[in-house]
């Protein structure tokens, strides 16, 4: 039988129904501040209100309150999860990992108060917000850490086991701890047959020599999936990328501001150009290889603080999905049939 390690123990793959395959539910993100314009700063520095809600959807990463989701948030995640759940949802991957501060006991909230299935990530994000203590961790250590957290239980939480490795992040260039972090997750996926989720730089080759370092260290392809295209790849270089034969992941919905801090140099799309790399990927018969998300993990993108909520896609997207004529059958492989294959592992 086929199923998916949930924090709250295994569960038929058939079970998960729509699946949001990049979510955070708490996480720090601090480290990611960045200065805003001088004249926006008198602004941004309040607390997020209707009064400066859209220059902080223009400078997110300038909003210091902003910066992760954290103990104010916990209570409007869990109505979300509600929400997710009556209006369609089923399941959604957390792939907050060592550095991003994961908050186990949440994610057990949730499951058991909405029925949401949380399938918690491990791993280790960028070596920019490591301690020197993980920076100095030899591949074997990367990998020991990350088979205990699939088979046993996690560092901080024993009874708690990890459904998928991710998100696993690496800057550009790729520093040694990255590339270390790369193939270790290539040897446990190997052994384990369990799902990938990386974390490209904000460079157009990024994603591609991930996927070269992860193969030759042994990786499933198949398994493996490239978060925030996106941000990172034209739709030519989408259609490229996908030849190679990850998941092509879609994962920021519902962000609709084209100045991207992050990389400001880089034009972010809209929703409307997210579809439209969908639709390009399905003219290529990769529908097998879609997937979509939003990669929640600042306030202002929760519904409390006047943001699309975690239901966005199922509420705002999906029709828009059928008016461009794409069949209920091929929605529904994108957003349930593919994240079972991704998350599922043979018993």
């Amino acid at each position: 039988m086929n199923s998916v390690q949930t924090v709250l123990g295994l569960v038929p793959s058939t079970s998960l129904g729509r699946t949001l395959t990049h979510e955070h539910l708490e996480i720090n993100y601090s480290h990611f501040y960045i200065p805003p314009p001088v004249n926006i700063e008198p602004f941004v520095e309040k607390k997020i209100s209707l009064g400066n809600i859209g220059l902080v959807r223009q400078y997110p990463y300038a909003s210091r309150e902003n910066l992760g989701l954290d103990k104010s948030t916990r209570q409007s995640v869990l109505k979300e999860m509600h929400l997710f759940l009556e209006w369609g949802g089923g399941s959604v991957a957390e792939n907050t990992n060592h550095g991003l501060h994961r908050n186990l006991a949440l994610m057990r909230q949730v499951q058991q108060e909405t029925g949401v299935n949380v399938i918690a990530g491990t791993g280790y994000y960028l070596a920019q917000i490591q301690p020197h203590s993980v920076l100095n961790m030899s591949q074997e250590d990367i990998f020991n850490v990350i088979i205990t957290e699939m088979t046993e239980g996690c560092l901080e939480d024993s009874t708690v086991k990890c459904g998928f490795i991710g998100e696993v992040a690496s800057d550009w260039p790729i520093s040694d701890f990255e590339k270390r972090s790369i193939q270790a997750t290539a040897e446990a996926q190997s052994s384990l047959g369990c799902a990938v989720s990386f974390h490209p730089g904000r460079d157009p080759k990024a994603p591609f020599e991930i996927i070269r370092l992860f193969q030759e260290a042994g990786g499933d392809v198949q398994k493996a999936v490239m978060s925030h295209l996106d941000r990172t790849l034209s739709q030519s270089e989408q259609l490229e990328f996908a030849a190679l034969g990850a998941y092509c992941q879609q994962d920021l919905f519902g962000t609709e501001c084209s100045y991207y801090q992050l990389h400001p140099m880089y034009d972010m799309p809209s929703d409307a150009q997210r579809l439209s790399n969908v639709t390009a990927l399905l003219r290529e018969g990769r529908e097998d290889r879609v997937l979509m998300s939003h990669d929640i993990h600042t306030k202002h993108r929760l519904m409390d603080y006047g943001g699309h909520g975690y239901a966005h896609i199922l509420i705002n997207i999906v029709h828009k999905m059928l008016a461009k004529g794409i069949p209920q059958q091929v929605i529904d492989k994108i957003t349930i049939k593919n994240p079972q294959n991704w998350l599922s592992i043979k018993q």
